[in-house]
């Protein structure tokens, strides 16, 4: 996703990282639900808090990724547990986005296997007469 993604519920610090929160309701509390290096991670932690603390079935239409709900997720779980689960598979998107090799890194480590696996194997008996 680009710089410029927008998913309810996050916001971008002015370094780069994006971070997400929410309200719980009946207070006034905000639940910090963690700073993550994808937009996509810091969203995927406000959908499960967003799910879980407003448990009302409409609620799934508000969801960035309503899919992607994990499965240990449920209506009605307490503030902490939410923020734990939330914080959890968020840190697991990160991770998945972390371990995908950008174009110039796949090039890069393309032309370092090339030069391991099938650089030049030229002795001096080649030279040898």
């Amino acid at each position: 996703m680009s710089s410029g993604a927008k998913y309810r519920g996050i916001r971008r610090r002015k370094w780069g990282k994006w971070v997400s929160e929410i309200r719980v309701p009946g207070s006034s509390e905000r639940l910090w639900l963690g700073t993550y290096t994808s937009p996509e991670a810091a969203a995927i932690a406000h959908d499960i808090a967003y799910y879980c603390l407003r448990p009302e079935s409409s609620s799934l239409h508000k969801l960035n990724f309503p899919s992607m709900l994990p499965p240990n997720v449920q209506p009605g779980m307490s503030p902490t547990s939410v923020q734990k689960v939330a914080s959890d598979a968020a840190m697991a998107i990160d991770a998945q986005f972390l371990t995908i090799p950008t174009p110039a890194q796949q090039h890069r480590q393309t032309a370092d296997n090339y030069g391991q696996n099938q650089g030049l194997n030229i002795s001096v008996e080649d030279y040898q007469y």
